[in-house]
């Protein structure tokens, strides 16, 4: 999807396009333009994983950047990991809206000052209830869904998490897995622990890939994909949260 105009978001790839996305969506980008892009906006991908990052001088064109999810660990030590640490504190000391998904959201976290390693748990993979905090007075982006839900439901896909949230962070939303499943910073930082972008038929194929490449165990997936065969993710809820954020002052 191409959308061109007036406002301006850069989405910051720190993954490789998978043959199956490739095949039925065209990449990633699309993914993530299609969940949470507007007519009337410009989108730019920058591909971080294979070193793509935008102009310094350029960061001030941007009225929001979205940081994906990744196969890397935010707590590793490659090249363009600690050149994105770097980029996120340049956005963070310029307060522009920044929205890290999975990936994104442990490695703003590290960038700003908090600390990220393995799940305690080990993977969480599949359908997730997360419990949104009841005190969400800075958080408009939340408010403008009207009556806020005590949960909902979202994709998850990581064996990482966000250990202890950077200083003047506000953990907004948790799970019985997962201690810290949102975080904000400010108006213009929010890290979201699942995947709002994905859909089911992404997390099947990402669960047979991981399956085959043994990182995980054949019971493990097929009760994965059991769940999520069960029940739905709140998508469009998740895509409000994230639009709202990105476009709200």
């Amino acid at each position: 999807m191409k959308i061109t105009g007036e406002k301006r978001y850069a989405l910051l790839l720190a993954a490789r396009d998978s043959e199956y996305v490739k095949k039925v969506y065209g990449g990633y980008f699309n993914v993530f333009v299609a969940a949470f892009g507007e007519e009337g906006e410009k989108w730019d991908l920058f591909r971080v994983v294979e070193g793509e990052f935008p102009a310094m001088d350029a960061l001030h064109e941007y009225d929001g950047f979205v940081v994906s999810g990744s196969p890397y660990d935010a707590y590793g030590n490659d090249y363009w990991i600690l050149k994105l640490c770097l980029l996120l504190q340049t956005l963070d000391d310029m307060e522009k809206k920044v929205l890290g998904i999975c990936f994104g959201h442990q490695v703003l976290c590290r960038a700003l000052g908090g600390k990220v390693g393995k799940a305690f748990t080990g993977w969480d993979i599949g359908l997730r209830r997360v419990k949104i905090v009841k005190d969400l007075s800075r958080c408009s982006f939340i408010d403008e869904l009207g009556e806020i839900p005590p949960s909902l439901s979202i994709i998850e896909c990581h064996q990482d998490e966000v250990w202890e949230v950077p200083q003047g962070a506000e953990v907004i939303a948790f799970s019985d897995k997962t201690g810290v499943e949102m975080f904000t910073i400010g108006h213009h930082i929010l890290g979201i622990q699942g995947h709002p972008e994905y859909t089911k038929d992404i997390l099947c194929s990402l669960i047979d890939r991981l399956l085959n490449n043994n990182s995980i165990e054949r019971d493990f997936a097929e009760n994965a994909k059991v769940g999520l065969a069960m029940a739905e993710p709140d998508r469009k809820c998740w895509e409000k949260i994230c639009r709202n954020f990105l476009k709200g002052t």
